[in-house]
C-alpha cells in the first residue's frame, strides 16, 4: 500500500473529495498521496509529457531540486489547498536530472511507427535545431558534436516519407514576432515588454504563476507549431499531398512540446481545410526516444552518410539555427527587426550579439533600431525568471522584449536531451551552445527575411507578416489564465509553502 506524506496545518484548508472541495478543520492531518515530499517532485498519473516509475526512485532529491528551484515551481504551489493536484509545467528538467531512470518522457513512439506501417499515411518529420547538437551524444560522440546529416538520414531509413528543417518554422517565428514587436515599440500598438512565446513550458508558467504577463506575450506560435500547420496547408499543396493523409511529427529537445501541440489553438490547419478533427502536429518524441528507436532499428549512426533536408521548408538562416541557445531568439528578433525598420544590412554587433549570449541567468542590453533604443533581456531558467520579475517590479526597469526560455541554456538544455552526470551538465550544455553558434556564423544568411525559401512561402502563402492569413495560421489567442489550479490560496512561496522542505521538517517535529 502506498502510504502519502503527512502534514499538520495550522490554519482551515481543502482538500478534494470525489470532484469536490471540502473543509478540513484546524488541527486534522493533510494527507498527500504523494510519498516523500521532502525527497521528490509529485508527478500526476496522467501527466501528459512525464511519466514516474517509483520503483526505481532512490530519492536523491535531484529532481525535486530541478523542480523547485530551476523551474521555480515546486514549493510555489499549496498541494494541502488544491486538491492534492501537482502543477507541472511539462519542462522536464526533472527528468533530465534523474539519474536512475525514474523520471521520463511519456514516449509516442509507438504512434510514430504505426502511421509509417500504414501505406495511407505520409510521415512528415520535422527537427528543432537542438536535436543536431545532442542527439550524437546518445552514440558516444562529444557533447555539441553536429550530426545533421546523420539525424536527416537515420529518420529516412526509420521510414519518414519527408524530412524538414523546424529552423525554417524559427525563421517564420521570428518574421512574424520581430514585426508584432515593431508594431508594439513603434507604432505604439500593443503592451509593453514584448515577452517571447516559443517555450511553452514558459507559457504554461506565466499562465499558471503570472498570468497579468498574458497581454505581454507575444502571440505569434512557436517555430514547431507554425511549421506544422504549414506543413498541412502550403506544403501539403505544393507536393500535391491530402493533408488529411499527412502525419506531422515534431523531433524536439523539450518534452513541453507534447503538451503544447494537444493545446485547443494547435489546429490552424483544421480551420484552412474545414477539416474539424485535424490537428497541426500528430506526435512529438523527443532526442533520447528518437535515439532509442535507432537504437531498436540497429542503425549504425555513427557510420550514416550524411542526407540533407528536403526542400520548400527545409532551408534556414542562421537565426533559425540559434533558436535553441538562451538568447538566441532574441538576437534572431533583433536582426530581423533593425533590418525591417531601418532597411540597411545588419551591423556586426547583432549578428554576434555578445552583450546577450552566455551563461549567466539574466543578460540585459540596449539595441539601438532607427531612432529608438530598444532595452531588452535574455532569462533561461523560469526559477531565474522570479527572480528578474521582483527586480524588475522593485526597480521599475523599462523593457521592451524579454526572452523567456524554462530551461537552463535553453532549448539545448531541454527535458528531452541525453543526460549527463552532473559534473558534465554544464560543460555539454556549453558545447552544444558553442557548436549551433558555429554554425550560424558559417551560414551566409543571417536574418530570416534574407531565406530564399522564406520569401517565396510568405509570396506564395502568407503574403506578408500579420496579414490576415498570417493572423489565423501562425498566431495565438488561446492563452488562458490558470491561476485556478493553484487553489483557493494561490501562489505561495518556499517560506509559506507547507510542503517546502524547512515546513515539512517542522510539522514532523
Amino acid at each position: 500500500m502506498r502510504h502519502g506524506h503527512e502534514l499538520l496545518r495550522l490554519e482551515l484548508f481543502f482538500s478534494l473529495n470525489n470532484g469536490k472541495f471540502k473543509s478540513v478543520e484546524r488541527g486534522e492531518k493533510f494527507m498527500s498521496k504523494y510519498q516523500f515530499l521532502d525527497k521528490r517532485v509529485p508527478i500526476a498519473d496522467d501527466n501528459i509529457s512525464i511519466v514516474q516509475d517509483l520503483s526505481k526512485c532512490k530519492n536523491c532529491t535531484l529532481c525535486r531540486r530541478a523542480c523547485a528551484i530551476d523551474a521555480g515551481v515546486f514549493d510555489y504551489y499549496d498541494l494541502t489547498t488544491n486538491g492534492d493536484v501537482p502543477i507541472c509545467i511539462n519542462c522536464g528538467q526533472c527528468v533530465v536530472s534523474c539519474p536512475f531512470d525514474s523520471l521520463n518522457e511519456r514516449s509516442e513512439l509507438d504512434g510514430v511507427k504505426a502511421a509509417i506501417q500504414d501505406p495511407e499515411k505520409v510521415v512528415v518529420f520535422q527537427t528543432a535545431p537542438a536535436v543536431r547538437v545532442g542527439l550524437g551524444e546518445e552514440f558516444g560522440m562529444p557533447a555539441g558534436t553536429f550530426v545533421q546529416g546523420k539525424m536527416i538520414t537515420a529518420l529516412r531509413k526509420l521510414g519518414g516519407d519527408y524530412v524538414l528543417d523546424t529552423n525554417f518554422g524559427a525563421d517564420m517565428t521570428i518574421m512574424e514576432e520581430a514585426s508584432e514587436l515593431i508594431e508594439r515599440v513603434i507604432n505604439g500598438n500593443g503592451q509593453l515588454p514584448q515577452y517571447t512565446s516559443c517555450c511553452p513550458a514558459w507559457v504554461k508558467f506565466a499562465e499558471t504563476f503570472y498570468p497579468e504577463l498574458i497581454p505581454h506575450l507575444s502571440t505569434a506560435k512557436s517555430p514547431i507549431a507554425m511549421q506544422a500547420a504549414t506543413e498541412k496547408t502550403y506544403f501539403a499543396k505544393k507536393n500535391n499531398i491530402d493533408p488529411n493523409k499527412i502525419v506531422s511529427v515534431c523531433v524536439t529537445p523539450c518534452t513541453a512540446k507534447k503538451a503544447e501541440i494537444r493545446r485547443p489553438e494547435m489546429n490552424s490547419s483544421a480551420g484552412y481545410w474545414n477539416e474539424e478533427e485535424m490537428r497541426d502536429s500528430d506526435y512529438s518524441i523527443t532526442v533520447r526516444e528518437l535515439a532509442r528507436w535507432i537504437r531498436e532499428a540497429g542503425l549504425d549512426f555513427a557510420n550514416l552518410e550524411d542526407g540533407k533536408f528536403d526542400p520548400l521548408m527545409g532551408e534556414a538562416s542562421g537565426g533559425g539555427i540559434i533558436f535553441a541557445n538562451t538568447g538566441g531568439v532574441m538576437e534572431s528578433a533583433m536582426r530581423s527587426a533593425y533590418k525591417f525598420v531601418t532597411k540597411d544590412e545588419v551591423p556586426a554587433n547583432l549578428i554576434r550579439f555578445d552583450a546577450i549570449r552566455g551563461f549567466e541567468n539574466s543578460r540585459e542590453a540596449d539595441v539601438q533600431i532607427g531612432d529608438k533604443v530598444l532595452h531588452v533581456a535574455a532569462i533561461h531558467g523560469t526559477g531565474n525568471f522570479r527572480k528578474f520579475y521582483e527586480h524588475m517590479k522593485e526597480t521599475g526597469t523599462h523593457y521592451d522584449f524579454i526572452e523567456v526560455m524554462a530551461c537552463p541554456g535553453g532549448c539545448i538544455g531541454g527535458g528531452g536531451m541525453p543526460r549527463h552526470k552532473l559534473p558534465q551538465v554544464k560543460a555539454a550544455k556549453e558545447s552544444r551552445i558553442a557548436s549551433l553558434y558555429e554554425r550560424d556564423k558559417l551560414k551566409p544568411i543571417k536574418a530570416p527575411q534574407d531565406n530564399p525559401e522564406i520569401q517565396v512561402l510568405y509570396n506564395e502563402f502568407y503574403d506578408a507578416p500579420l496579414s490576415e492569413k498570417a493572423h489565423h495560421m501562425l498566431h495565438t489567442e488561446g492563452f488562458i489564465d490558470r491561476s485556478s489550479d493553484l487553489g483557493p490560496n494561490g501562489a505561495c512561496t518556499p517560506e509559506t509553502c507547507p510542503t517546502s522542505v524547512a515546513n515539512l521538517k517542522k510539522a514532523q517535529q
